[in-house]
C-alpha cells in the first residue's frame, strides 16, 4: 500500500520549525506526509548547493514539494535536481522580480551583510523578520513554530532571499498566495492562486483552505 501513497514534503519558512504544518491533514489512503527541517548552512554555501544536499532528504520519487516563504524559494532550487509529481510554493516569490523594495535595497547597498541577526535569539525580532509581524499576545505561538536562531543560518538566510536571481516563475510551480500577505506584497499577479484575507502565515492559520483544496491541485 505504501508504494501506492503520494509523498508530499513540506519545508517550513524562514526560521521556523516543521510544526508550522502541525494542522496539514491529508487523506492517508492517498497521501503520506513528510516534515523537511533547515540544516545549518556552511558560511561560503550557495543556495544551489545548499538545495542539492538537501534533495539529500528526499527519499522517495515523483513526489509533491511544498515550501512556505524561504522554503518556497529553496524548494523551487530543490527541483531542479528532482523529478517531482508537483512543486506548491506558498506565501512567497515566483522570481526576485517580487521581492519588496526594502530587500532589494538591501542586495543594492549590501547592507544584509551588517543586519544585527544576533538581535533576532530575541523571539519578537525573529518573529518580524519571519512572519512580518510583532509578536503580541502570541509570544508562546512564534517560540513553538520559531526554533533556528543560529546567526549563521540567519545572516546566510537573508543574504540568500536578498540575492535570490530567479527570473521567471517556475512554469510547472503551483503559486499560492494570501491578498493580506505583509512580507511578500507583490507576489498575487500572474499564474498564482489568491486566499482572500490570507497572510504570511495562512499556513497555519488557514490550514482548513490547505487541507481542503490540496489534494485536488495534487491530483489534478
Amino acid at each position: 500500500m505504501s508504494d501506492q501513497l503520494i509523498h508530499v514534503y513540506l519545508m517550513p519558512g524562514m526560521a521556523a520549525n516543521p510544526s508550522i504544518f502541525e494542522h496539514i491533514k491529508l487523506p492517508e489512503d492517498h497521501f503520506q506526509i513528510h516534515w523537511l527541517e533547515w540544516q545549518i548552512p556552511n558560511k561560503t554555501e550557495t543556495l544551489e548547493q545548499y538545495a542539492k544536499r538537501m534533495c539529500q532528504c528526499i527519499t522517495h520519487n515523483n513526489i509533491v514539494l511544498l515550501g512556505v516563504s524561504f522554503g518556497g524559494i529553496l524548494v523551487q532550487e530543490m527541483s531542479k535536481f528532482l523529478s517531482l509529481k508537483k512543486l506548491i510554493v506558498v506565501s512567497s516569490v515566483k522570481s526576485h522580480h517580487e521581492l519588496p523594495k526594502r530587500l532589494k535595497l538591501l542586495k543594492i547597498t549590501k547592507a544584509y551583510k551588517i543586519l544585527p541577526t544576533s538581535l533576532l535569539g530575541n523571539i519578537d525580532l525573529l518573529a518580524k523578520y519571519a512572519f512580518g509581524e510583532t509578536i503580541k499576545k502570541r509570544v508562546d505561538l512564534y517560540k513553538k513554530y520559531l526554533s533556528v536562531s543560529d546567526k549563521t543560518y540567519l545572516d546566510w538566510s537573508i543574504k540568500q532571499v536578498v540575492c535570490w536571481e530567479q527570473e521567471n516563475p517556475h512554469p510547472n510551480a503551483i503559486y499560492i498566495h494570501g491578498d493580506n500577505d505583509m512580507i511578500f506584497t507583490h507576489s498575487c499577479g500572474g499564474d498564482c492562486i489568491v486566499i482572500k484575507g490570507g497572510t504570511h502565515i495562512m499556513i497555519i492559520n488557514k490550514y482548513k483552505w490547505f487541507n481542503e483544496n490540496l489534494p485536488k491541485l495534487i491530483l489534478d
